[in-house]
C-alpha cells in the first residue's frame, strides 16, 4: 500500500513541477571545445542557465542568461563579488565553497538587483580562461521546483495522516479479483494472517457467495466509473460480523475498496426491529386508545383498534386526515396547551379533556402524551381512556351531595330567618347554580286573579322576567287547576307543545326552550305561586333528581311564605305606630337642618359681603384722607379763600377701580339672584371658540404681566362652532382665569385647550399652581364657597357659581380636577352648533 501511494505521489510531483531542462551537460560539452573566443560565445548563447566566471569569488565574465536572472548588465556584474548576488544567509556557504572548491551542486539564496531573492541551484567547475585557471558557476532558479516539492511533501503528509486516521480496512484489487495491497489496523479484522493476503484471489480467501458479490461490484465499478456499495457478513473467530464495502475504480485495471464493520449497527437495527414488532403488538392489542399524529398539523399517522372502536371512525377515515377535518377535540385550543406543556415538561400525564366521536357524542378521556420523532418529524404519541361513565357517576354523586346540602341549607335558613325576600332570592340563585339553568323565578298568585314574578335569578345573556304579570284568566285558571292537583309541569321542548296564547307569548318573548315548574301551596290557603326553571339556550331533558329537588324546595318555600306571613302580621301591628313616630321625627330633624343651613349660609354671606363691599369703600376713604393730609400744609400758605385741592390722575383711577369693583360685586349678587329665580338669559349664536379665546388671551396680557403669569393658547382655529352666548361664554373664561390668578402666587403658567368629544366641545384651563384638595374640588362651584389660599381677597364665591349657572344654561357640564401641589384643570363642555357637520 505504501509503495502504491508513493507512485501516485511521485507522479503528481512530476506533473506539478513540470519538465525542466538540465543544461549542465551543455557546460561539459563546452569545456571540450577549443579555448577560444568562439567557444565562449557558443557557451554563453547555448545555455539557459546563468553562468558566472569568477576567480576567488570575483566575477570576471557572465553570459546573457545571468543578466536576465539577476537583473544586472554584464558591465555591472563584472568586478563584483559573488557575495553581492547572494543573500546574507548564504554568504557563509559560498565562502566555504570558495575555500574548498567542489564540483558537487549546492543550493543557495540568490539576490537580484531589485533586492528580490530566489532559490538557486549552483554547480561550479574549473576552466581555463585567458590563460588562467578559474571557476565557471552555473546558476539555475529552482524556486518553483522547491515550492512544488514542498506542496507535494505537505500533500503526502496530509494524505498519510488521513489514511492513518481512517479506522476502516482498505484493499486494492485487480480487475480479476487479486489482492494487490491492503491496510488494516488490527489483524483480528482479517480473515487470514496479513502476510497471506497480497497476491491471493478473492475466491481463495472469501466464501464463494461473498467473493462472487465482490467480483460483480468490481466489474461494475470499473465499467461504470461509479462508486459501488455492498454489505456482507463473515464468521471470524466464531463470531458473525457484518461489513460494508465501498468500491471505487483506479483506472481500468484496479479498484480500491474501503471496508467498515457495521456489526454494531446491524445489532441495533435488529434490536429496533424486535422493539418495533413488540410495540406494534402492544399498540394494536392495547385496551387503551393510542394514536400517533404530527405535532405540526395534527395529521394522523396511525391509530389502534381501541381508538376506532371508541371514536366510531374507520381506519381509512382517520389515517392521513388532521384534527381540523375530524374535529376530534371539542376545544381545539386545549391541544395547543398540551403541545406547550410537552415542550416545557417533556410529557403530559392523566389530564382530562373532552373529545368528539363521529356521531357527535362528546366523551371524556383521561389523556397522556409524549413527543416522539418519526423519520425526522415531531409526532405526538397519545394514550387515552374513556372515563365518561366514571365522570358521570362522579357528577351524579356530587349533584346528590349538593342537592342534599342545598335542601338542608334552605331548611336551616327558613328555621333561623324570617326575612322572606332574602330566603326567596337565595333559593332561586342556588337552584339556578345547581341546575345550571338560564333562569329560575318564583311567581306569586294574588287574590285578584293575576300572577306576578316576584324574585328571579337569570343569566345575563337573556332578558329578565322580574315583574312580569300574567293576567290572562283562562291561562291562569289552567295553571292553577294543574298545580292544585300537585302536578309538576315539565316541558322538554316548548316548540312541540300547544299552550294558551299568553303562555306562548311568554315562551317567545323570554326565549324559553324548556320549562320545569312545581307549585308553592300552603294547606288551607291553596296555591300561593310556583317555583319555575327555564332553559333558554336549548331544549333539555329534566332528570328525576332535578324534579325531586324542585318539589322539595317548593314545599320548603311554601313553609317559609306561611311563616313569614304570620311574622309580618305581628310586625305590621308593631311597626305601624313606630313608622308614624319615625316619620314625624324625620320631618322635624329635616326642618331643623334646613334652618341651621340657612343660618350658616347667612353668616357666611354677611361676612363675605361686608368684607368685599367694605374693602373698596375703605380704600376710597383712605385715599381721600391722605389727599387732605398731604395738602393741609400747602393750604397754610394759600389764601383761605382757595378751597380747591389738586388731585393726581392715578388717585382718580384707583378710586374708579374701587367703585368698579364694588359695582361688579353688587351686579354679581343681582345676577346670582336673577339666575336662581329666572335662570341665565342667553342670546345664542354660532360662536368660534378659537377666535373668542384668542381675544380673551390678548385682553389678559396686562393682567398676566402684572402677576408675572404666562397664558398659552392651544386652541386650534379649525374647531367647529358652538351654539352659545359669546358674552356669557367670555365671562366663564374670564372668571376661571381670574380665579386662577387670585388663588395662586405670581409666576403661574396657564394653558387653554379645546377638543371635540362625543358631539360636545370640551374646553380646559390648566395651571401649575398650588392645586386644591378633593374636598375643595367638590365644593368649588357652590354659592359663597371660597378658596382658603386666596391671597388678595376673601371673596364671596360668586365667580365659579356663575360659571356653573352659565354652562348649565347652555346644556353643558363644568368641573375641576386637582390635587394639592399639582395645579388645577377646570373643564366645561358645550353643545356643537347643530348646523355643523358632525363628521369632524
Amino acid at each position: 500500500m505504501k509503495e502504491t501511494i508513493g507512485k501516485i505521489q511521485k507522479h503528481c510531483f512530476n506533473l506539478q513541477a513540470g519538465g525542466s531542462v538540465n543544461t549542465s551537460t551543455n557546460l561539459v560539452k563546452a569545456e571540450r571545445l577549443p579555448n577560444t573566443q568562439t567557444r565562449l560565445e557558443v557557451f554563453y548563447n547555448a545555455t539557459f542557465e546563468a553562468v558566472l566566471i569568477h576567480e576567488q569569488g570575483k566575477i570576471l565574465d557572465v553570459n546573457p542568461a545571468a543578466e536576465i536572472l539577476f537583473g544586472y548588465s554584464t558591465d555591472e556584474l563584472i568586478g563584483r563579488s559573488l557575495l553581492d548576488v547572494a543573500a546574507v544567509p548564504s554568504h557563509e556557504t559560498i565562502r566555504q565553497r570558495l575555500r574548498s572548491p567542489s564540483d558537487q551542486p549546492f543550493e543557495a539564496i540568490a539576490l537580484r538587483k531589485d533586492k528580490t531573492t530566489f532559490i538557486a541551484e549552483v554547480a561550479a567547475k574549473s576552466i581555463l580562461y585567458q590563460g588562467r585557471l578559474v571557476r565557471a558557476a552555473s546558476v539555475r532558479d529552482i524556486t518553483e521546483r522547491k515550492e512544488a516539492e514542498e506542496r507535494v511533501k505537505k500533500s503526502e503528509e496530509k494524505n498519510r495522516a488521513l489514511l492513518n486516521a481512517i479506522p476502516d480496512l482498505m484493499f486494492i484489487f485487480s480487475k480479476d479479483g487479486k489482492y494487490l495491497d491492503f491496510k488494516a489496523e488490527k489483524a483480528s479484522d482479517l480473515i487470514v494472517p496479513p502476510d497471506e493476503i497480497v497476491g491471493k484471489l478473492l475466491c481463495e480467501l472469501m466464501p464463494t457467495d461473498v467473493a462472487q458479490l465482490f467480483m460483480h461490484h468490481i466489474e461494475r465499478a470499473i465499467s461504470t466509473r461509479e462508486t459501488q456499495n455492498l454489505e456482507y457478513h463473515l464468521h471470524l473467530n466464531g463470531t458473525k460480523r457484518y461489513w460494508e464495502a465501498r468500491l471505487v475504480s483506479l483506472g481500468e485495471e484496479e479498484v480500491v475498496a474501503i471496508v467498515r464493520e457495521i456489526t454494531q449497527r446491524k445489532q441495533v437495527e435488529e434490536a429496533l426491529r424486535v422493539s418495533e414488532e413488540k410495540f406494534k403488538k402492544a399498540f394494536s392489542s392495547s385496551p387503551e386508545s393510542i394514536t400517533i399524529s404530527t405535532v405540526k398539523d395534527g395529521r394522523y399517522i396511525d391509530v389502534n383498534e381501541t381508538f376506532l372502536d371508541i371514536s366510531g371512525y374507520t381506519r381509512e377515515q382517520v389515517i392521513g386526515h388532521n384534527l381540523t377535518e375530524l374535529q376530534i377535540w371539542v376545544n381545539p385550543e386545549e391541544r395547543l396547551q398540551v403541545i406547550k406543556l410537552l415542550q416545557e415538561h417533556g410529557a403530559v400525564r392523566n389530564q382530562e379533556y373532552e373529545f368528539r366521536k363521529q356521531s357527535g357524542e362528546v366523551v371524556i378521556g383521561l389523556f397522556s402524551a409524549e413527543i416522539i420523532n418519526l423519520g425526522g418529524e415531531e409526532c405526538l404519541l397519545t394514550v387515552g381512556n374513556d372515563i365518561t361513565e366514571r365522570k358521570q357517576a362522579e357528577i351524579q354523586q356530587r349533584m346528590t351531595q349538593k342537592r342534599d346540602r342545598l335542601l338542608a341549607e334552605t331548611l336551616g335558613r327558613i328555621r333561623s330567618s324570617l326575612n322572606l325576600e332574602q330566603i326567596l332570592n337565595t333559593t332561586v340563585e342556588e337552584v339556578r347554580s345547581f341546575l345550571q339553568a338560564d333562569r329560575v323565578f318564583i311567581g306569586h298568585a294574588d287574590g285578584n286573579g293575576k300572577g306576578k314574578v316576584i324574585v328571579e335569578s337569570v343569566n345575563s345573556n337573556y332578558p329578565s322576567i322580574l315583574g312580569w304579570v300574567l293576567d290572562d284568566e283562562s291561562s291562569l285558571a289552567g295553571l292553577r287547576t294543574m298545580f292544585e292537583e300537585n302536578c309538576v309541569r315539565m316541558v322538554e321542548d316548548t316548540s312541540k307543545v300547544q299552550v294558551p296564547k299568553a303562555i306562548a307569548s311568554y315562551h317567545n318573548d323570554y326565549q324559553v326552550k324548556s320549562v320545569l315548574a312545581v307549585p308553592i301551596s300552603v294547606h288551607g290557603q291553596g296555591l300561593l305561586g310556583a317555583l319555575i326553571v327555564n332553559q333558554c339556550s336549548s331544549s333539555r331533558r329534566w332528570e328525576p333528581m332535578e324534579i325531586d329537588l324542585l318539589e322539595q324546595l317548593g314545599t320548603q318555600v311554601a313553609i317559609a311564605i306561611q311563616q313569614a306571613s304570620l311574622f309580618n302580621q305581628v310586625q305590621a301591628l308593631n311597626a305601624n305606630l313606630e313608622c308614624q313616630v319615625q316619620e314625624r321625627t324625620a320631618q322635624l330633624e329635616q326642618k331643623i337642618e334646613e334652618v341651621q343651613e340657612l343660618y350658616q349660609l347667612k353668616d357666611i354671606f354677611l361676612h363675605a359681603v361686608s368684607h368685599d363691599l367694605r374693602t373698596p369703600i375703605v380704600g376710597g376713604l383712605l385715599v381721600l384722607q391722605n389727599l387732605l393730609m398731604t395738602n393741609r400744609h400747602e393750604q397754610l400758605a394759600i389764601s383761605h379763600q382757595q378751597k380747591t385741592i389738586p388731585v393726581p390722575r392715578s388717585i382718580l383711577e384707583r378710586m374708579i377701580q374701587s367703585s368698579d369693583r364694588q359695582l361688579r360685586l353688587i351686579n354679581s349678587l343681582l345676577e346670582v339672584h336673577t339666575s336662581d329665580v329666572r335662570g341665565v338669559l342667553l342670546h345664542r349664536e354660532p360662536t368660534q371658540i378659537g377666535s373668542l379665546v384668542q381675544a380673551i388671551v390678548e385682553d389678559f396680557e396686562l393682567l398676566c404681566a402684572k402677576n408675572h403669569a404666562i397664558l398659552t393658547n392651544q386652541v386650534q382655529g379649525e374647531l367647529p362652532s358652538v351654539n352659545a352666548d359669546p358674552l356669557q361664554l367670555r365671562r366663564v373664561f374670564e372668571n376661571l382665569l381670574t380665579n386662577a390668578l387670585n388663588h395662586n402666587p405670581p409666576g403661574l403658567k396657564m394653558t387653554i385647550k379645546a377638543t371635540v368629544e362625543n358631539q360636545m366641545m370640551r374646553c380646559t384651563i390648566e395651571d401649575d399652581g398650588v392645586g386644591m384638595s378633593q374636598e375643595m374640588c367638590d365644593r368649588a362651584f357652590e354659592l359663597y364657597a371660597r378658596g382658603s389660599q386666596a391671597r388678595r381677597s376673601t371673596g364671596i364665591g360668586l365667580g365659579l357659581y356663575l360659571c356653573q349657572q352659565i354652562i348649565i344654561a347652555h346644556g353643558g357640564e363644568i368641573g375641576v380636577i386637582s390635587s394639592p401641589g399639582d395645579g388645577a384643570t377646570f373643564w366645561f363642555t358645550l353643545p356643537l352648533d347643530e348646523s355643523f357637520d358632525c363628521g369632524y
